[in-house]
């Protein structure tokens, strides 16, 4: 079964934030207004620029991204 991006979000986020990625899927976990059932790309960067403050860099979504896609075959 397909996962949403935000379910593979919730696999990745780490209580150590060893990395930028880790820290952005944590901090996504707290945002309640996530679209936490898309899998859609469009959808997700539209949420991300327009509410996500927590997202110092949209390069750092879009590797979650193309590995989200990697592992969601």
């Amino acid at each position: 079964m397909r996962k949403s991006f935000y379910q593979y979000l919730q696999a990745i986020k780490g209580p150590n934030h060893k990395d930028q990625e880790q820290i952005f899927a944590t901090n996504a976990s707290h945002d309640i207004q996530f679209p936490k059932h898309s899998e859609d790309y469009h959808e997700l960067s539209s949420y991300l620029e327009m509410n996500a403050d927590y997202l110092p860099s949209m390069d750092i979504f879009d590797q979650v991204w193309e590995k989200y896609l990697e592992n969601n075959k």
